[in-house]
């Protein structure tokens, strides 16, 4: 999977936390990853922003995280995606299957950072919970992307999708770790590769086209799911660029958005460790802006 795969183009409030979602920001990118085209519930963050606070040259605009639509005007992520960015920064979403594409053919057709941003994606307003960042136990990493409704109309005009399912209040700790670890866990983000061998070390390449990938089950905290990437075993998981993304869960045949991405392992071999939506911390932010399961 991805974590932050384009961390060139941030500040170093933003590299922080788009590192934090590369150590606590992935993707799908990695070995045994698909293209999710079917995924379009899925999306990408995009941020427009000032990156040399000169209001005379143009703003950056890029993708940095992923995140899913769970209502027709909400759009989940990480709370570490939306935080540190220049004053006046703009959020947008897309869901796009290729986004770095898209953002590409956008540059070459010699468009402005703003027609960049609204020809891939659609602006909405940001919602970072106040109680991030938390701590170990607790990391408060959740964050919304909100839509007027002229804004959701053009969402819902430009892709079709149908929102996650959230879970239950502590339906994962009512399942147990036992039927969890039975149960197939997949995870999608529009992240980066993992780590190759570069002229100056590590490079994660790849980054901005949404894929899947299958992961095991490896244990269950009080907010927290860990999350095997064991390449023998055919699973894949999360990279830079990955960070807010989906980790679904299928239960009695219902497919639920069990957690987001927040963090793992540097060079995206091992752990994806998520975010429980079904945890307290996580159900009392998102009540404010969803009708909670």
């Amino acid at each position: 999977m991805r974590r932050t795969a384009l961390l060139v183009t941030v500040t170093a409030a933003a590299l922080s936390a788009a590192i934090a979602g590369a150590i606590p920001a992935s993707a799908v990118n990695s070995y045994n990853a698909q293209p999710a085209p079917e995924r379009t519930e899925v999306g990408a963050l995009l941020v427009q922003w000032d990156r040399d606070g000169d209001p005379a040259t143009p703003d950056v605009v890029d993708w940095y995280c992923s995140g899913t639509m769970i209502d027709r005007d909400v759009f989940l992520t990480a709370a570490h995606c939306t935080t540190d960015w220049a004053p006046g920064a703009r959020f947008y979403v897309s869901l796009d299957q290729d986004v770095d594409g898209a953002l590409a053919d956008a540059r070459e057709a010699g468009l402005s950072p703003e027609q960049i941003a609204d020809a891939v994606g659609v602006e909405g307003t940001a919602h970072t919970n106040p109680a991030y960042p938390g701590n170990s136990a607790d990391s408060q990493d959740i964050a919304v992307i909100t839509f007027d409704s002229a804004q959701a109309a053009e969402v819902d005009q430009r892709w079709d999708f149908t929102p996650a399912t959230l879970p239950t209040a502590g339906q994962l700790d009512a399942v147990g770790s036992r039927a969890l670890d039975a149960a197939p866990w997949e995870i999608a983000g529009y992240g980066t590769e993992e780590a190759e061998r570069g002229p100056g070390g590590q490079v994660h390449p790849g980054g901005g086209v949404r894929m899947k990938a299958e992961l095991g089950f490896n244990a269950l905290n009080k907010t927290w799911v860990r999350l095997a990437m064991n390449e023998s075993r055919g699973y894949g998981g999360a990279c830079y660029g990955d960070s807010g993304g989906p980790n679904f869960v299928t239960i009695d045949g219902r497919r639920l958005l069990a957690a987001t991405t927040i963090t793992g392992d540097g060079p995206c071999y091992a752990t994806n460790v998520v975010y429980r939506m079904d945890a307290p911390s996580a159900r009392g932010f998102l009540a404010d802006f969803v009708d909670l399961p």
